[in-house]
């Protein structure tokens, strides 16, 4: 087979797979992340009915379902794309994606359809997450089938900046309607924060009009001509351990750790710099976008170094540079993107005292503000939420309300109640109690030196140049271990169960291990009371893949991916 054999350059043919599977894959992804950039928006026009927190934390679970069903996209196509093809099943994955971020765009509002609003928006986002569950597997299964073996790497890692580039284009395109338009007229339950889900669209029309173009992969068809394609790819997959155990390792040893490390490095960064550190979110996400132009290309990079001297090591690498660092960086960004929150929870004191046995580990990605009523978990919220408060904790006798001291003052926290009926929010005296417990909290921090937000950053001024800065080497790590991925999860499998095989073990370990990593990282700042703390979660993830990965996975940057079809 041409493409199975190692040569220099590369074609035109050759150019426009990789262009036409990165396009399409680009907007895809910036079909499923326009919606965490515009949450806000999306919660006033569709969970009105809803308290504000309650709204806000509907509208995350939603961005959350998202996720959770990517593992079932990838079964879904996966098998599809093993049985009829890679080319109509990813054309097929785009087609869902596209019409379904149109469709949110004009969804009428709770105020005009009551229910049936979340209720479209839920099964929107979850068809959104079956297509891209179904998209990534295809697009890089298409583009290294059509790869010289020793550029493998070099073609696949232009898959792997899309998911990048999909976060950069939506940020840009929502600052720049944000600045060519009033705040009132963007911000309405009717206003432009419709204008980027409705431009799926046009995006929708590129990519169908240039992947009907496309051939199908001639690992596969070649493999159709001989009769040898799969019958159940899933069975063949997942119930006979010769291909189990490699869809194990890949999992355990190589895309969980990369999971965790891509969403702290790009999407936990920028969460960090505007709920932690409370910079100013068109800040943040510029700061954000540019440290995505400057870093995209090393994906590139390490994708074609990994033809020169193999995947394994650069991915554990980056892995291994992430555990090592995130505590630095991250306390670098704090002291860089907020000083004086910094200087804060440097110089004072803070105590909860509470009854061990009333403090929730606050983990769960569907609990409710309400599911947390007792005087501990409300004390630790708002610490946490609403001031990134560091403190200590000590445990007080049984039954006894928690207690939050900040210097000299000593705060007690109410237990809450729910009120009666339907609506699962505080009753009125514990919503008042609460008020009234955050407000002498405020009082007492502001007094310590916690500010309410953080001071304005100028573009290019020292505190903007290191924030950048170490976005930057954080986007460092994510091309590492993100470039060379796509190659050595196509060379772990055969081609008739590829598409399937290498969809599930990636899903998961970017959906589920990097999509919960927001929800652990806050519990765990809670629990143990330090903001820093959060960064235990993607080490201990990584960590636990790198060992295992170093031991048990082996190099593939050699493997003929047409032998043993």
């Amino acid at each position: 087979m041409a493409t199975s054999n190692a040569r220099a350059g590369i074609t035109g043919d050759e150019r426009m797979v990789i262009f036409a599977s990165s396009l399409g894959t680009v907007f895809e992804w910036y079909d499923f992340f326009v919606y965490g950039t515009l949450a806000p928006f999306v919660n006033k026009a569709f969970f009105s009915g809803l308290d504000p927190t309650a709204g806000y934390i509907a509208t995350l679970l939603v961005f959350a379902a998202g996720f959770f069903v990517r593992p079932f996209g990838a079964l879904v196509f996966g098998r599809l794309g093993d049985m009829i093809g890679r080319k109509y099943t990813f054309l097929v994955t785009i087609v869902i994606m596209g019409l379904s971020t149109a469709v949110i765009g004009v969804i009428p509002t709770y105020a005009q359809i009551g229910i049936a609003a979340p209720i479209v928006l839920i099964l929107l986002r979850v068809l959104q997450g079956l297509a891209l569950g179904g998209e990534y597997g295809g697009a890089a299964t298409y583009v290294a089938e059509h790869s010289p073996q020793n550029k493998r790497g070099a073609f696949t890692s232009w898959i792997q900046t899309t998911a990048t580039l999909g976060l950069f284009l939506s940020l840009v395109i929502i600052l720049a309607i944000k600045g060519m338009v009033t705040k009132e007229a963007f911000e309405d339950v009717w206003g432009w924060w419709r204008a980027p889900f409705i431009l799926s669209i046009l995006l929708l029309i590129i990519s169908v009009w240039i992947r009907l173009s496309m051939n199908e992969s001639p690992a596969f068809k070649r493999m159709k001509e001989e009769g040898k394609t799969s019958k159940a790819p899933l069975t063949e997959s997942f119930t006979r351990w010769g291909n189990l155990k490699f869809v194990l390792l890949a999992l355990f040893g190589l895309t969980a750790g990369q999971g965790v490390v891509w969403y702290s490095g790009q999407f936990y960064a920028l969460i960090f710099l505007t709920t932690t550190l409370k910079v100013d979110a068109s800040t943040a996400q510029w700061m954000i976008a540019t440290a995505l132009v400057l870093g995209t290309p090393f994906f590139v990079v390490f994708g074609t170094l990994s033809d020169k001297i193999g995947r394994k090591w650069i991915i554990l690498g980056g892995m291994l540079l992430a555990c090592l660092t995130y505590s630095m960086i991250f306390h670098g960004l704090a002291r860089a993107g907020n000083p004086e929150l910094y200087d804060a929870q440097e110089k004072t004191h803070i105590v909860v005292k509470a009854d061990p046995s009333t403090c929730a580990f606050q983990a769960n990605p569907v609990a409710r503000e309400a599911d947390f009523r007792s005087s501990c978990d409300i004390a630790k919220r708002a610490l946490i939420t609403g001031f990134s408060a560091n403190y200590d904790n000590e445990a007080a006798p049984a039954g006894t309300p928690a207690t939050v001291t900040v210097g000299d003052k000593t705060i007690t926290a109410p237990d809450a109640q729910l009120a009666a009926g339907p609506a699962y929010k505080f009753d009125e005296a514990s919503t008042k109690a609460i008020a009234a417990f955050k407000k002498d909290l405020g009082a007492a921090l502001k007094e310590a030196g916690y500010p309410s937000k953080a001071k304005p950053i100028e573009t290019f001024d020292s505190r903007w140049m290191t924030i950048v800065g170490l976005l930057w080497i954080l986007m460092i790590y994510v091309t590492m271990v993100y470039g060379p991925i796509a190659a050595m999860l196509v060379e772990l499998f055969p081609t008739r169960i590829r598409y399937t095989s290498m969809s599930l073990p990636y899903h998961i370990g970017n959906g589920w291990f990097g999509g919960l990593l927001p929800s652990f990282c806050f519990a765990i700042s809670v629990q143990t009371g330090n903001i820093y703390n959060a960064l235990l979660y993607p080490i201990i993830v990584a960590g636990v893949s790198l060992v295992i990965g170093a031991i048990f996975v082996r190099e593939t940057k050699d493997t003929d991916i047409y032998a043993g079809d």
